[in-house]
């Protein structure tokens, strides 16, 4: 939210309190000041001149030779300028040397000394543009010449300081717990209460000088949506420019101005954070407001001229006929105030927060009311807000107030939020003892009503207040008055300093991400939903159980409406993301949750760690891809198998099953080419997903110690014929099996022709042998294993050597 230290110094009495020490005190309030920044930050060296004498030039049609008194800047300064509005005794902005301006590409520019055909020009007379105004903030900013200024300012004076461009505008955060605080009024109450300061109310004063007329009628027809509503009717309205101070605040503030009305109802919703609209009383059939769900289709089109197909879940005004502006969001285009305007309703409300942000998130519409309303608005400030308006109405002279004032709400007597508790239990939920004086002092500072009765307090919450609950809140309020730093860092009463460490699972879980990072893996975090179009391009039958999924009742988009029944969607996009961007070769790796729904709605999904990995690049293989389980089990000691698997985006010749102890755990395998389309890759990709829970329960924390053998391990190969069923993991079993020496089987080749056989492939192995004792491997020896390994394969497998 953007403030004007001015404006906040107008409501809150900080004399002899600089600027930082605010910005302090507005921290301690929880109210984060992200950033200061100067009104007019590039303008600099511009100073007040009066304009002694301006001569034409000989020899030029159009340029003047100006001798100007700025001050204690010179008392005779000689300026050349081509600008013809100007006279003798004007007072103008004068950029001296080394002044910064803007240029006419709006660009800062340096003015320096120089010479237009041959004579001395030591200056430049400004222009309103040439400042950065126009005739918003000044009158006259705009015309296309020097900027004329009041008669009178002082030759020598800071043109900012004339122009009101020596203010600071700081961008305050508001987070959702403080929607007290989402005004400037809001703040400068808070800070009065920090610093027990005085704080100067808006004035809400006014008349009623006309009488009304009956037929203005209000309905709320939805007040679960819309508790308050308040409707005043004024006539005799005379559209017209605001006045320079509320345009220069409207400015300030991000707001730009438009005409006197529309301009008190952005100033109501700055000043008191109540959002308000006016409607064109002309434009409303039957003069009648009705506030309801809109109908399956209902259209409107909004100020913005955006046109939306609405349902009952959204709330919108309406006048007898038609929809006339979206609750909370924005008015429609078809009762917006115009030039002829002559008669208008002031519409002051309070809408549910939670109905304002699912509209606004479903439609894609914001506004400031919007936000506003998002975070909350309370039926106190509903109702000082329009008397806020009316006394504006009054003040700027545009309008005539009449008596006809609507004012409906769901609850008729509301009853404000007491809280019974003692100063005991609120110094428990701060641990520390805090003053009973200062408590009382606190509260009463911010508008809460005290009595006190021993170690009883009785408070009644303010107005406005309607975040306030129980006694926890009080204490939040009470530290943030009284001060963060009087609390002392210090142990729970029941803990105890402890050696500290990582668990168990925290260690394997970091262990296995040295093995992905080894590897020339980058860990990703996703987002936990995504599309039912990412189940699409995995080409999953409707039978699939990951199309089992738990839906998101009020999604930020279509794009992220279920949460992740798979990892695999989600590594694929980043995969794509980086081909897209030149980055080929890709290795990927998520740990995360995917989601199972409950059988019952009334039970929690259940939530299954799940490990995904994905690789791309021209040198990425399917054995590059198993080289990860296989780097993962010799990690932390067990071995994996695998079997021919199928996935419905995986290439059916390259899918592998992943078994420990012949239990699946999870699959490895190529994506396919119409899947690789889908998603936009090129190139070899690949993919492997692995239940967590399943893997870690394979983890060995048994340490073992083994000498390293003083002997060289011997390597042979084995080109092997098998029947073209037998996969490449039951041939390393089996060979592992048969003899207890060896420490290492690796595939390096398969291969099939004629001379083979049909049905018959050969696979090539490297198997390792390790010395186990004290003795190096003879060649005779590892002939024996060999030996004794072709004979199992043959036995068990029907597998002969090539």
């Amino acid at each position: 939210m953007l403030l004007p230290i001015s404006w906040l110094r107008d409501l809150v009495d900080l004399k002899n309190i600089d600027n930082d020490t605010v910005e302090k005190s507005l921290f301690s309030c929880g109210l984060e000041v992200e950033e200061r920044k100067p009104a007019a930050p590039d303008i600099s060296g511009v100073v007040v001149g009066k304009l002694l004498s301006v001569e034409k030039m000989e020899n030029s049609e159009h340029l003047q030779i100006c001798h100007v008194d700025c001050g204690g800047f010179g008392k005779d300064i000689q300026i050349v300028t081509g600008a013809q509005n100007i006279k003798a005794k004007d007072r103008v902005p004068v950029a001296l040397h080394g002044a910064t301006v803007y240029g006419r590409d709006g660009k800062v520019v340096t003015i320096k000394n120089g010479k237009l055909l041959g004579v001395p020009s030591n200056g430049m007379l400004c222009s309103g543009e040439e400042l950065g105004i126009d005739d918003n903030w000044f009158e006259g900013a705009s015309v296309y010449g020097i900027l004329i200024l009041p008669e009178d300012s002082e030759p020598g004076t800071d043109v900012k300081k004339v122009l009101d461009l020596d203010d600071e505008v700081w961008d305050i955060s508001i987070t959702a717990n403080l929607p007290h605080c989402q005004s400037v009024f809001g703040i400068a109450r808070e800070l009065a209460a920090r610093l027990d300061r005085p704080l100067s109310v808006p004035d809400i004063s006014y008349t009623a000088k006309a009488k009304g007329d009956e037929a203005v009628d209000v309905t709320v027809e939805a007040p679960d949506l819309c508790p308050r509503y308040i409707g005043h009717y004024v006539k005799d309205i005379r559209i017209a420019p605001s006045p320079r101070w509320m345009r220069r605040r409207l400015l300030l503030t991000g707001h730009k101005p438009i005409n006197n009305l529309v301009d008190i109802t952005n100033y109501v919703l700055t000043e008191l954070g109540q959002p308000m609209h006016a409607f064109d009383l002309a434009t409303l059939a039957g003069k009648k407001i009705v506030v309801r769900r809109a109908t399956e289709g209902e259209k409107i089109t909004t100020l913005d001229e955006k046109e939306f197909s609405l349902t009952p879940d959204h709330l919108v005004i309406c006048d007898s006929e038609k929809p006339v502006a979206l609750a909370g969001i924005m008015g429609g285009l078809n009762s917006e105030i115009q030039p002829t305007t002559t008669e208008v309703l002031f519409e002051c409300a309070k809408f549910m927060r939670d109905n304002v942000r699912h509209t606004s998130r479903a439609l894609g519409q914001s506004s400031d009311s919007s936000h506003r309303y998002e975070k909350g608005v309370d039926e106190y400030t509903t109702e000082r807000a329009m008397a806020r308006a009316l006394h504006l109405i009054e003040e700027l002279a545009c309008g005539v107030i009449t008596d006809t004032h609507i004012d409906r709400r769901a609850n008729e007597h509301p009853v404000p939020t007491t809280i019974t508790t003692s100063f005991e239990k609120i110094n428990r939920v701060l641990g520390i003892e805090v003053p009973r004086t200062t408590v009382v002092n606190v509260l009463t500072r911010m508008q809460y009503t005290v009595s006190v009765n021993g170690d009883a307090l009785t408070v009644v919450a303010p107005g406005y207040r309607e975040d306030i609950e129980d006694y926890p809140d009080l204490a939040e309020d009470i530290i943030k008055m009284y001060g963060y730093e009087h609390i002392t860092p210090r142990l729970m009463t029941p803990a105890s300093i402890t050696a500290g460490g990582y668990s168990r699972e925290q260690r394997d879980t970091m262990r296995l991400k040295e093995v992905f990072v080894r590897e020339g893996f980058f860990e990703l975090i996703n987002y936990s939903f995504f599309s039912e179009n990412d189940l699409d391009a995995l080409r999953l039958p409707d039978g699939d159980p990951r199309r089992n999924v738990v839906r998101i009742q009020n999604p930020l988009s279509e794009n992220y409406a279920i949460m992740r029944s798979t990892l695999v969607p989600s590594i694929l996009r980043i995969l794509s993301h980086n081909q897209k961007r030149g980055h080929a070769d890709s290795r990927f790796f998520e740990l995360a949750t995917r989601f199972i729904p409950a059988e019952s709605a009334d039970v929690l999904p259940v939530e299954k760690q799940t490990l995904c990995f994905g690789l791309a690049g021209e040198d990425e293989s399917f054995f590059t891809a198993k080289g990860i389980p296989e780097a993962l089990a010799e990690e932390f000691g067990f071995h994996f198998t695998y079997e021919r698997g199928e996935q419905p985006f995986l290439h059916p010749g390259e899918t592998a099953k992943l078994l420990v102890n012949e239990k699946e755990i999870g699959y490895i395998g190529r994506l396919s080419y119409e899947c690789a389309e889908d998603f936009e890759l090129s190139g070899g990709v690949y993919v492997g997903e692995i239940d967590y829970a399943a893997l870690t329960a394979e983890f060995s924390h048994l340490v073992r110690y083994s000498p390293v053998s003083k002997f060289p391990p011997v390597c042979r190969d084995l080109a092997l014929v098998t029947d073209e069923g037998v996969t490449c993991g039951a041939v390393t079993d089996a060979i592992r099996s048969a003899c207890k020496q060896v420490s290492r089987v690796e595939l390096f080749d398969v291969y099939r022709s004629e001379q083979i056989g049909e049905g018959k492939k050969s696979m090539a192995f490297g198997v390792t042998f390790t010395p186990a004792g004290d003795e190096a491997l003879t060649p005779e020896a590892v002939d024996k294993m060999v030996d004794k390994i072709l004979k199992s394969l043959a036995f068990r497998l029907h597998i002969s050597i090539r």
